[in-house]
């Protein structure tokens, strides 16, 4: 397939990347913004489906989203670009910190340009689920599995809370018997291939890691670390905040329990996970920092092989789940039973969003009133005016800056 008449399609992603502020929820706003209602790429709908769509895989899910979005406008070779394009440069920035960390230490890598990115996504997290809201949430049922996702978010706080809650949506407006769907539509061929890929790679890795521990292969690392990332990302649900955890007991408390070297230190981690957090794109992109991270000791070369390794680990597995999945998707939903839970998912989607944005603005210490500000005004300049999204984002950051 010929990108060239995709030219104008992947400026809009890369202007995206370098303006998408506040995790995967976040995102969704500025998606809603830029592809929905400037350039008419998607309608609402489409958007709404595939954002419940990604919630039910794991990975990243607002990475799997957009991926989605080049796929529907120019099949598989523009979602690859549009994947490239989205993640380079936020794991480019974690990547390059790694060696500002390596070479000059944690203690100067602060700046105030981030003061209000977080509130700043808060407002574009309540857009989203003010929208999606209005397109998905119109009666009493799916007002109150919209309300009850909300409360049991916020109150358990896990990542297997998200496919757990989408399940029980789905089997909750299966109580309606009203909604039958459109009969008759083509069937999306299944490709196989995408499956035995992800298996075989996942097996292959798992063999080559164990051999290279116990036999002590000079790049031993480097198959660990592949092998990690791809386990991380074929079965970790709730984003990347769900794998920042698992990361800092995989390669911060570990080693030093089983007393083999520490790879880098706490202060060194918490300075990535800070900083992610403050960085546009995808939050996954933490695996690049800690990747990097891993293989500091072994010199710059091998630091940046491990950015890559943590970096393809990590995305690949959703990515070829994405594939597979997505054609059988769009298969089931015409039987009725699919069909009529997807309205119980879109609502449970629209739940966690608002829980979301009440978890997202609780984090932010210390409290500020001028943070219930930065929200209230961020949401009025999305719904009320014409301000493209990104120009919304360089106005804070350059406040922020001027502070």
């Amino acid at each position: 397939m010929n990108l060239y008449r995709h030219i104008p399609f992947l400026k809009e992603v890369l202007k995206y990347s370098f303006t998408a502020f506040g995790g995967p929820q976040g995102h969704f706003g500025m998606m809603l913004k830029t592809f929905v209602e400037k350039r008419n790429d998607i309608s609402k709908e489409e958007l709404m489906d595939y954002i419940s769509f990604c919630q039910m895989l794991p990975g990243p899910s607002s990475t799997q989203t957009i991926t989605l979005i080049g796929y529907k406008r120019g099949g598989v070779s523009l979602a690859l670009a549009t994947l490239l394009i989205w993640i380079l440069p936020a794991a480019t920035m974690m990547g390059s910190l790694s060696f500002l960390v390596t070479y000059f230490g944690t203690k100067d890598i602060q700046t105030n340009l981030f003061k209000y990115v977080q509130p700043m996504a808060v407002g574009f997290l309540i857009y989203a689920a003010y929208i999606t809201m209005r397109i998905s949430v119109k009666h009493i049922a799916t007002y109150s599995i919209m309300l009850g996702a909300l409360a049991v978010t916020i109150l358990l706080r896990s990542p297997w809370v998200f496919p757990v809650l989408i399940v029980l949506g789905g089997i909750i407006s299966n109580f309606s018997d009203k909604r039958i769907p459109e009969i008759g539509k083509p069937k999306k061929p299944i490709k196989w291939i995408n499956l035995w890929g992800f298996l075989m790679i996942f097996l292959a890795a798992g063999i080559f890691s164990e051999l290279a521990r116990l036999q002590h292969w000079h790049s031993a690392r480097v198959f660990n670390l592949f092998e990690n990332f791809y386990r991380f990302g074929s079965f970790v649900f709730g984003g990347g905040h769900a794998l920042i955890p698992m990361m800092y007991e995989q390669y911060v408390l570990r080693p030093e329990h089983l007393q083999i070297g520490q790879y880098f230190s706490t202060a060194e981690f918490l300075t990535g996970a800070g900083m992610v957090n403050a960085i546009p794109g995808p939050v996954f992109s933490m695996c690049t920092y800690v990747g990097a991270m891993s293989m500091s000791q072994f010199g710059a070369q091998a630091q940046l092989i491990g950015a890559i390794v943590a970096t393809i680990g990590v995305f690949l597995p959703s990515i070829m789940l994405l594939f597979f999945f997505f054609p059988i998707y769009q298969n089931i939903k015409q039987y009725t039973v699919i069909f009529r839970a997807l309205e119980g998912i879109h609502a449970v989607v629209v739940g966690i969003m608002w829980a979301s944005g009440y978890i997202l603005f609780s984090s932010i210490e210390p409290f500020e009133w001028t943070n219930l500000v930065v929200v209230a005004i961020t949401f009025a300049l999305l719904m009320y005016s014409k301000i493209p999204a990104p120009l919304v984002v360089v106005g804070w950051l350059l406040l922020g800056a001027a502070l």
